[in-house]
């Protein structure tokens, strides 16, 4: 009995030990392409300063280890508005190695003795109403780009790339309605844009996405290019 009672604590014991070795061996090169991840494609210092350099719009990134442990920083990434009721953090979409990597680099080397604790499953959540344009624009998009489209939010001046300006007609006129919805939906890197503009597809509706473009012409107070428009001459 008391063999099986030793042997039932020492199997999770040895997994928390192995996760922890894990999260600690990372190569110089894995470490290498962390960084290069998150300063070059990855959104996360577009909001988090790491190191000296990102945003200031989120808590900072640099000493998170001392602050939170992996599991907690995976399911940050994965889940933000279950784990963080309210946050202005969208989900990230990151394949799963490289999320590993990311949570890795970010706590691996500060975890000490810690134990790892498991993802707690997200609680429910109850599907709220889609919000009215202006409140959306204001939760998701006024820290960068302004509470009145004009690029100069409070975190504007930590970005390397300067926010699309909103109101500019000259600048909207030039990207259709597709257009805007995917950089929102799908973040500023796939679209060869800014890798610090964050995708929202994962956390607003195809209807929030869509109502957030029409305010931005409401915004520039101008159309997409004529060949975008289905009611073209």
């Amino acid at each position: 009995m008391r063999f099986l009672l030793l042997l039932v604590v020492a199997v999770p014991l040895a997994a928390q030990v192995q996760s922890q070795q894990s999260l600690q061996s990372l190569s110089p090169f894995q470490r290498e392409k962390a960084r290069v991840l998150l300063r070059e494609q990855l959104p996360c210092l577009g909001c988090h300063e790491l190191n000296g350099e990102g945003g200031h719009s989120a808590p900072s990134l640099t000493g998170i280890a001392a602050r939170r442990d992996p599991a907690w920083i995976r399911a940050m990434i994965v889940a933000p508005q279950s784990l963080v009721a309210g946050t202005t953090m969208p989900a990230i979409p990151m394949p799963p190695r490289t999320r590993n990597l990311i949570v890795a680099y970010l706590a691996g080397t500060d975890v000490d003795s810690q134990p790892l604790r498991a993802a707690a499953p997200p609680p429910a959540v109850n599907a709220a109403a889609a919000s009215a344009p202006a409140a959306l624009y204001a939760k998701w998009c006024a820290t960068c780009h302004g509470a009145s489209g004009r690029g100069d939010g409070p975190n504007a001046r930590f970005l390397p790339i300067a926010p699309a300006v909103h109101a500019s007609a000259a600048q909207m006129a030039a990207r259709s309605d597709d257009m805007l919805f995917d950089a929102i939906a799908g973040g500023g890197w796939v679209m060869g844009k800014s890798p610090r503009m964050p995708a929202f597809g994962q956390t607003l509706s195809s209807a929030e996405i869509r109502s957030l473009v029409g305010y931005i012409r409401v915004l520039c107070a101008c159309r997409g290019p004529a060949w975008s428009s289905d009611d073209r001459r």
